[in-house]
């Protein structure tokens, strides 16, 4: 693969990267809980899915899943399921009680790091535009006279690497409004504003879904 052609790859891809979407979002919140290292597994269980879903798109089975419009639906519609649950979830947390100390406030909530990279994970993997999105992109960068094997390693870990970039940036931001949340009504606040996000997140998935079967 050429330079100028991994400079226009890197280039799409990182404002791919940077717009908001769910795993943006789920690592904004992380941050703001855990803080920024304790939200790594959070980032790493976006990345890993991510770099799963380009496995089967380079080997084949992207368009096995993208011609299943059974298949597709079921993806889609528990993606949309997940994010709701998560929605709910954080308007069930309310009000979270704050730990302080001399160094951070930081909420005080016992999750695994386990648990946090699950999360992540399921939250990338239920997202079925970026296994098309693969499909669609990889082959506008590859060249057919070139080992496929290579391009794609230099494709995935550019992928990768950008992504665990991009979403520690958004729990950064998370991390760094802690202080904000040294009031338990002001935390309550931000869990249902971010949880309501969440659910319209989910609804939208879950009605064009349902639209696009029914046009």
């Amino acid at each position: 693969m050429d330079l100028s052609t991994w400079l226009l790859y890197i280039s799409v891809i990182s404002v791919l990267l940077l717009s908001p979407g769910p795993s943006g979002l789920l690592c904004l919140s992380d941050g703001l809980k855990f803080g920024h290292r304790k939200a790594i597994p959070t980032v790493l269980g976006g990345a890993t899915s991510a770099l799963l879903l380009m496995t089967i798109s380079a080997i084949g089975l992207g368009a096995v899943l993208a011609a299943s419009t059974t298949l597709f639906l079921v993806i889609k519609l528990l993606g949309a399921a997940y994010l709701i649950y998560l929605g709910l979830m954080a308007w069930k947390e309310g009000g979270i009680k704050l730990e302080v100390n001399n160094e951070n406030i930081k909420p005080k909530i016992n999750y695994s790091a386990f648990k946090r990279y699950q999360k992540g994970f399921m939250v990338g993997i239920s997202n079925p535009k970026d296994l098309l999105f693969f499909i669609a992109l990889f082959p506008s960068f590859m060249n057919a006279e070139l080992p496929a094997l290579e391009q794609y390693i230099i494709l995935a870990s550019t992928w990768f690497v950008l992504e665990c970039i991009s979403m520690f940036m958004y729990v950064c931001l998370g991390s760094k409004i802690s202080p904000f949340l040294s009031k338990s009504s002001n935390i309550k606040c931000v869990n249902r504003l971010l949880g309501s996000v969440f659910i319209f997140l989910g609804g939208a998935l879950a009605l064009s879904t349902v639209m696009g079967e029914e046009s």
